[in-house]
Parts: structure tokens; C-alpha cells; sequence
């Protein structure tokens, strides 16, 4: 897991490993030719304009390159204050876009689980698939390597980097000015990206009318959570302690960032939590096939973020907030669970959006 969830570590595509002692993928050439950094060529989308032409967000971020990877796809640099560097955005756009429309569209914002990038979704998923049968945009923002989920506490002192800023503020900002992206919107998140999905649908209500969760840890301040989210930055030279402070220490910050703590604030959104509890071998396991640490290390993973899925769902429950469940039991922390999970809460979603089949 990446950002809110930091205790698993990608080894290799969807799976992870737990650190007990706890790159940013190349933009696909573009065949129009659409401006690098800082240039002002047109871009070959429809409604082309310059990159300089773009509106900034409030905070100063900016788009610096529009590179469209194909009619339907586009990667977007944003040079961004609230992160202090430039991060990238993938947007699927749906049949009959423009960015001269005087209509909208509905929105999904998909973000990354741990150790990933923006490009997850679309490598590990059928996510681009899915929306391309539907008319509405997708924006899969970068997430940074840990805490993406959050603006940073620094002991209290605050600044860079700002990740819940960036993605609730400036990414928004800077779709909805320049890309048609309407205020009907989804936040859709694996792993670490599903804490953050749920967490921002809570501490912003009313911004997303359907969040959905796969993997997530839902229950930060579980007891024995905070200690295995802490350790794993030791022997990477992280510190942990910057994300959300000292637990039992700065617990307030770690609360007001937990969605079981948080729970109360869900009601009126839709929600779509599925996650393994067991640690257990599922259908689309292969023991026999995967080396002996990956099979542990991702079933303890699963186990883990299982255990803090049932105790949200139960907290939902408790609260008579009403949410689409899918709790599966056995299975490991990979895509192969994600994608069926995928196909399930996605027709949920576009309801929400009031989005329509194209």
C-alpha cells in the first residue's frame, strides 16, 4: 500500500509485502504532437488550445503538459504548490468530449494503492474499458510514494506535501476549469487508495457522491495498526511520524484522518467497501505458483486491511449508514480480487452520477 495505508510494499505487480522493519512511469509518446513542458503548442484534442492557455487552480498549480496518448486519453504534468513538484494526471475522456462543450460530465477520480503511479488503474484493471462504455470522465491522479492521502502533519508545522490539497483541491480545480469535469463526482480507490477515497468522501461531504473501497485500511487507529503503519519507514529512511504525527501522541490527527472515526460523516454518500479477511488462498490464488514469501507476505497484507474493513462495515452498521458490502473472506491483496470487485461497484457509481451508457 502507498499513501494512507503504508504498511505494504509493492514486490511485484499487485502484490505486497508488510515492512516489518514497517516511479513515476514514463508518459506515452504523443502522436499529434501535443507541448511539452512549458510549451504552447496546440494540442490535438478537440477544442485544442494552447497548454499556456489552461486556467490554474487558486493555489497557483498549473498544467505545463497536455500529451494525448490517444483520442480518448490524455496525460496531464501539473506543476503543483501543494506537492512542491510537478505529478502527473492520466484522464480518459468519453465519446463526443470537448473542451468547448457547454455541457459537463460526470466524474471518477481513481486513485492508486501503495508503491504505485497514476498509470495503475489502466495497467492492472479494465478500468479504460469500463469508461469507455459510458459518458463519463475518469481522472487517475499521481499519489506519491507514502501518505498520498493526506496533507502531511511535519510535527505539527504543517507544509509540503499536501496530498488531500492537491487531490481535493487543485486537481479538481484545474479538470473542472479546463477539461468540462462536472461537481457529479466518485472517488474510487485500491488500498492505500481506498482509505484515501472514503477519507476524503468524509472529511468533504457532499464532494463525492459515491465512494468505493477495495483493500482499504478503514480503521487507522485500530489498535496494533498504528505501530506496523510506523515501522515500515525505518528502513527506507522514511519518517513515518510526518504523515499524521506520533500515535497516542498526536492522536487527534490520526482520528480526524481514520474513516471509522470518520463514519459518521458518510451519511448521504454511496459506498462500495469490499475487501479479504482471512489471509487465506483464494480462487484466483496460486500457491503452488508463487513464491513462498509473496504468498505470505500478501496474504498478511489481506488479513490486515480485512480486519480493519470489518470493523468500518460494523461501524457503518452501528450508525445506520447504509453501503454496499462485498466482504469475500479468502483471497490476497492483488487485482485479480480488485477486478470482479470492479465490474460490481462500477454500475453503482454511474447511478450515482446519474452517468449515461454510450
Amino acid at each position: 500500500m502507498r499513501h494512507g495505508s503504508l504498511f505494504l510494499r509493492r514486490v511485484t505487480r499487485g502484490s505486497f509485502v508488510i515492512v516489518l522493519a514497517a516511479g513515476m512511469s514514463g508518459v506515452a509518446p504523443n502522436p499529434a504532437g501535443a507541448s511539452a513542458a512549458g510549451a504552447s503548442a496546440a494540442s490535438a484534442s478537440p477544442g485544442a488550445a494552447p497548454v499556456a492557455a489552461r486556467v490554474p487552480a487558486d493555489s497557483g498549480a498549473k498544467i505545463v503538459s497536455e500529451k494525448w496518448v490517444n483520442a480518448s486519453t490524455v496525460d496531464l504534468t501539473v506543476r503543483t504548490p501543494a506537492i512542491g513538484t510537478a505529478e502527473m494526471i492520466r484522464v480518459l475522456v468519453p465519446k463526443g468530449w470537448s473542451r468547448r462543450a457547454k455541457r459537463t460530465w460526470p466524474v471518477v477520480y481513481a486513485y492508486q494503492g501503495g508503491n504505485d503511479d497514476y498509470l495503475s488503474w489502466v495497467k492492472g484493471s479494465q478500468l479504460a474499458k469500463l469508461a469507455a462504455r459510458w459518458d463519463v470522465l475518469v481522472v487517475m491522479p499521481s499519489g506519491g510514494k507514502n501518505g498520498g492521502s493526506a496533507n502531511w502533519w511535519n510535527y505539527g508545522k504543517g507544509g509540503t506535501p499536501k496530498w488531500e490539497t492537491f487531490h481535493t483541491t487543485e486537481v479538481l480545480q484545474l479538470l473542472e476549469r479546463n477539461y468540462r469535469a462536472g461537481v457529479r463526482r466518485a472517488a474510487l480507490g485500491v488500498s492505500s487508495g481506498g482509505q484515501g477515497a472514503v477519507a476524503y468522501a468524509a472529511r468533504h461531504p457532499g464532494m463525492f457522491k459515491y465512494a468505493v473501497s477495495f483493500s482499504g485500511i478503514l480503521h487507522l487507529t485500530k489498535p496494533g495498526i498504528p505501530p506496523i503503519l510506523m515501522i515500515q519507514g525505518i528502513p527506507f529512511g522514511f519518517d513515518p511520524f510526518r504523515v499524521w504525527g506520533v500515535p497516542g501522541v498526536d492522536e487527534k490527527n490520526w482520528k480526524a484522518h481514520d474513516p471509522y472515526e470518520l463514519a459518521g460523516r458518510l451519511r448521504g454518500t454511496g459506498l462500495y467497501i469490499s475487501s479479504g479477511t482471512t489471509g487465506l488462498p483464494g480462487p484466483y490464488d496460486k500457491p503452488l505458483e508463487t513464491p513462498i514469501r509473496q504468498n505470505v507476505l500478501g496474504a498478511l497484507g489481506e488479513f490486515l486491511v480485512g480486519a480493519t474493513t470489518v470493523d468500518f462495515v460494523a461501524r457503518l452498521k452501528q450508525l445506520g449508514i447504509p453501503a454496499t458490502t462485498h466482504i469475500y473472506g479468502n483471497g490476497w491483496h492483488n487485482w485479480k480480487y480488485w477486478q470482479p470487485e470492479l465490474d460490481r461497484a462500477w454500475p453503482l457509481m454511474m447511478r450515482a452520477l446519474g452517468a449515461k451508457r454510450v
